[in-house]
């Protein structure tokens, strides 16, 4: 059931135990310590219309399908901005994935094309359109609302998209994930307004999905360490504004990792850096890891280190789908 963050009225619930992308385990039930309800799971973003050898890398609890966005200026959702939503191709694959066992969870978004909030005129039709996408794909009942860029700043789009979710959550039992750019000093104000306007309109989400990568220039140092100071920073924003004790706020809270070489020079997220980031986010009780993506789980031809981030491997030397079973654990 959603936990409410705050017991006022209309404030945000973050449904903490209900846990798509986690391991079942046994229930402790301490609310001072990391949550052992269930185990943290994997859940790399993958394509959605495309297959990789390494989708299945590290057996995946979850599949993150990227990305849902507008098929132009209109609030008709597309595959990436260029394929039908009910595209047969894509249903097949969907089909596979959700063959395995692993839950679907629909990612609106991303860092390209037109978000939806952006383009439909109104809260009812955004709901709509996020409705022919979860049918599309099966019937899931798993969303992710990746915002950055330009888009987090818009305040207007962000509140039209809190109502559509709100109105979504009352036609369906729909799983909510916020997936927000993260700095070592934890969310930035844009990100929390999102929080807040998701909060004003008593959208019920489970998980705070924070992008551990792309710091800036300044940063040049260890990725797993940046990661987890982004964590602790972020865990303290999310008691703060929301009222969570320690292990609800952790469990509320899930990390995304950009594999290999990150689009910023001196920036590269290891081997290593994921064993470390699994271990942390298991002692912590963290809900679950990510990666982006699946699809650059494979070392370069080149087969040599590069600071270039490549949208087809992770410019690190690696066996194929190393970094898959690394943050699986």
């Amino acid at each position: 059931m959603p936990i409410p963050l705050k017991s006022a009225a209309g404030m945000l619930g973050l449904a903490v135990l209900a846990c798509a992308g986690c391991a079942t385990s046994s229930d402790t039930g301490s609310d001072t310590r990391p949550d052992s309800s269930a185990a943290t799971g994997y859940a790399p973003y993958v394509s959605a219309s495309t297959a990789y050898a390494t989708d299945s890398a590290g057996s995946p609890d979850a599949y993150n399908l990227a990305f849902v966005v507008s098929n132009g200026t209109s609030c008709t959702p597309s595959w990436g901005g260029h394929t039908k939503i009910a595209d047969a191709g894509v249903a097949s694959r969907l089909k596979k994935l959700a063959a395995s066992g692993a839950t679907l969870r629909v990612s609106f978004g991303g860092a390209d094309g037109n978000e939806l909030a952006t383009t439909c005129d109104t809260a009812s039709d955004l709901a709509a359109a996020y409705a022919k996408a979860l049918d599309a794909a099966g019937d899931a009942t798993h969303v992710d609302f990746d915002i950055e860029g330009d888009t987090l700043k818009d305040s207007a789009a962000n509140t039209k998209r809190a109502k559509a979710i709100a109105l979504l959550q009352k036609q369906r039992d729909v799983d909510v994930t916020f997936t927000l750019p993260v700095m070592p000093s934890g969310l930035d104000d844009d990100s929390v307004g999102l929080l807040e306007a998701a909060n004003n309109q008593s959208v019920q989400v489970s998980t705070v999905n924070i992008m551990t990568m792309n710091y800036g220039e300044s940063y040049q140092g260890d990725m797993s360490d940046y990661a987890g100071t982004s964590a602790r920073a972020t865990h303290t924003q999310l008691k703060k504004v929301f009222g969570l004790s320690d292990a609800k706020a952790w469990r509320g809270m899930a990390l995304t990792s950009m594999l290999g070489a990150n689009d910023i020079d001196g920036e590269t997220f290891t081997l290593a850096d994921a064993a470390q980031l699994r271990s942390f986010a298991e002692k912590k009780g963290i809900a679950w890891v990510s990666t982006w993506a699946t699809f650059r789980d494979v070392q370069c031809e080149s087969g040599t280190d590069t600071d270039d981030a490549a949208t087809n491997c992770s410019g690190v030397k690696q066996s194929e789908g190393a970094y898959g079973r690394a943050l699986a654990g």
